[in-house]
């Protein structure tokens, strides 16, 4: 099975800020694209974002549909995996924001979903990030039925310093799972 990852970019980006994941992850031999999403509550974009990554399990070209993004990207394809009726192949999460900077109560009402995920998922996270405190974070993956973890001292919300580690572990992940 082949997997084209569908990615969703952050809060104050668009598909082109994408641009170093989906090429990265071309010369590594995984099929991708980036999305424009609609700068809204995530939740309210949801709909937009299955309207141009579809539903899964395969796309129009037979590839296995896997989903994923940075930050608000992220957390908009993570709703999309939860969803009735989706069937993604993987979700690989760059950063995702479990929390606004400085509220780390609010936590909960980000993660709420993840329990609805059936598909493997990659976490890639700085540990130093003001939008995931790391302890929280590592708790919140058992939350997961299948999840992986993988973080970055000293780094923040951007992945950009590692982006080339991060990208190895993104194909490996999903060279894993087309078996």
């Amino acid at each position: 099975m082949t997997i084209r990852l569908h990615l969703g970019h952050g809060a104050s980006g668009t598909a082109a800020s994408m641009a170093p994941f989906v090429e990265g992850l071309r010369n590594r031999g995984i099929e991708a694209a980036a999305h424009d999403l609609p700068k809204r509550k995530a939740e309210d974009a949801v709909g937009a974002w299955r309207a141009a990554a579809g539903d899964g399990p395969q796309d129009g070209d037979g590839l296995a549909t896997g989903v994923g993004g940075h930050s608000y990207g992220g957390r908009v394809a993570s709703l999309a995996a939860a969803e009735p009726g989706t069937a993604y192949a993987a979700l690989v999460l760059f950063s995702y924001p479990l929390h606004p900077p400085g509220a780390p109560d609010r936590t909960a009402a980000r993660i709420a979903h993840w329990p609805r995920i059936t598909c493997p998922v990659l976490l890639l996270s700085g540990e130093s990030d003001p939008f995931a405190r790391i302890e929280l974070l590592r708790t919140a993956v058992g939350l997961l039925p299948d999840a992986r973890l993988v973080t970055y001292p000293r780094l923040g919300h951007g992945l950009r310093p590692v982006l080339d580690d991060a990208l190895d572990r993104v194909a490996a992940f999903l060279h894993e799972i087309r078996g």
